[in-house]
């Protein structure tokens, strides 16, 4: 079996052997090479120590090196270098408090996680696999090196990482290993929220994140995401479905694009559905789940430190995933004005997601007429029409001179002047909208919140 190195990896094996050195590629480059992926990173297990790779090589960086890792610097690419090492005792269920360098290429592998991540490989030498990682590639199975939960003890986050690589690659969870993730997940709770949410999107973005249903059986959402639990078993006794609300996440997910943002969207749109479930006269009713569930993303994405620009796009995206609007210019002008122009796209992704996973008997209709409304969409975009406040031909500075206070009323004035251009977009002139701002100023119901549901 040969493995196509890279020119400057091969290079750091080639300095490094010729120094006395063993080295060789290892891990994830090693097994995505074998499954015919391509390997995001190449890293390297040598059998010198830190201070004799930088003996070898003239740029370095000491990125680990009380656990043996150098990165060596390759006309500005680096690569990580690291001595064969032995793992003390864990005490933060997370790191070894201290490692042991070793000159046996099998205690360094013995220590990973996984069997498909436990395999080594030189071009001279060929494959090294200790453990049986390339049996398990070819039977696609996940399987840890040694005993499972010793494994799991060592590093709790290894709990979520072994259902996290079953999603990337569709491989099935070796019994005594899932038998060691149900037993271990509780640990999870020990392992910091921004290590949780690397490897929860790294599943979801995965070709299968409809195995987030596994890390529930398996007890790891009851720890890092219980509000997923919550869904399960939830019926939906409605014309639109015949999923419960769990299914109907789980095909939602897989209908959709895989980034970090549409997916976690689609997993958090129908999480307020437990909390607002009312059953009347045999169907259900989920009245408003749609911003309580957006309430429930901004809490979730905070606890796991996501970044406030995707907290903010999963918020608006999952408060909005319900908006009803039909196939006409002045209602998709509405749904632009409410949505936003900037995650509109992305919104109509959503809906048609959401849709696809919905009673098979009304899911060509539905998608029909999203398809029209989207279509309308490019149009309105096109042509330029109004929807917001900045593309009407008066400015608050034109009201102001005209007479209008500056404060509250002064933005109410600007927002029912959108709504009446939405309306009728040959309003959009200045002397028009000064003299209709003029008589809205003093209508009663000029601080009304905007209706959620449109009518045509």
């Amino acid at each position: 079996m040969a493995i196509n190195i890279p020119e400057k990896a091969a290079w750091i094996l080639k300095q490094l052997n010729a120094h006395g050195y063993e080295a060789y590629v290892v891990g994830g480059c090693v097994r995505d090479s074998i499954l015919g992926r391509a390997p995001e990173d190449w890293d390297i297990t040598t059998s010198a120590k830190p201070e004799q790779i930088k003996a070898v090589f003239s740029r370095t960086v000491d990125t680990g090196i009380a656990h043996g890792t150098v990165t060596v610097l390759v006309d500005r690419e680096g690569f990580e270098v690291t001595t064969y090492r032995i793992d003390g005792a864990y005490e933060d269920h997370r790191h070894p408090k201290e490692v042991a360098f070793t000159a046996d290429l099998k205690e360094d592998l013995r220590r990973r996680d996984f069997t498909i991540n436990a395999m080594a490989y030189h071009p001279d030498t060929g494959l090294v696999d200790c453990f049986g990682g390339l049996e398990d590639l070819k039977q696609g199975i996940i399987r840890c090196v040694g005993e499972p939960i010793q494994r799991f003890e060592e590093d709790a986050l290894r709990v979520l990482r072994g259902i996290r690589f079953s999603a990337q690659l569709g491989f099935a969870i070796g019994p005594e290993t899932e038998a060691a993730i149900r037993a271990k997940s509780p640990d999870l709770k020990r392992i910091s929220a921004e290590r949780i949410q690397a490897e929860l999107v790294k599943l979801l973005i995965s070709p299968h994140p409809e195995y987030i249903k596994k890390a529930c059986e398996l007890g790891v959402t009851a720890v890092i995401l219980p509000e997923y639990d919550r869904i399960v078993g939830v019926d939906q006794h409605t014309p639109n479905h015949i999923y419960d609300v769990e299914e109907h996440t789980l095909i939602a997910l897989k209908n959709i694009d895989a980034t970090p943002i549409l997916r976690l969207t689609m997993l958090i749109h129908d999480f307020g559905k437990p909390v607002v479930k009312k059953t009347d006269g045999g169907r259900d009713i989920f009245y408003r789940h749609p911003e309580v569930s957006a309430v429930m993303a901004r809490d979730i994405l905070k606890r796991l430190k996501f970044d406030n620009y995707t907290l903010e796009h999963v918020y608006r995206l999952v408060k909005w995933h319900g908006l009803k609007y039909y196939p006409t210019e002045k209602s998709v002008r509405r749904a632009l004005n409410r949505v936003g122009a900037d995650i509109f796209e992305d919104f109509i992704r959503v809906q048609r997601a959401d849709v696809s996973a919905k009673n098979p008997a009304v899911v060509p209709e539905k998608l029909r007429l999203l398809d029209e409304k989207e279509k309308i969409y490019r149009q309105i975009i096109e042509r330029g029409d109004c929807f917001e406040v900045r593309t009407l031909a008066v400015g608050g500075k034109d009201l102001i001179q005209a007479g209008i206070e500056p404060g509250p009323l002064l933005g109410a004035v600007l927002e029912r002047l959108v709504e009446r251009v939405i309306d009728d977009p040959e309003l959009n002139t200045k002397e028009r909208l000064i003299a209709l701002a003029l008589k809205e100023k003093d209508d009663p119901s000029i601080f009304d919140e905007k209706a959620y549901f449109f009518e045509k």
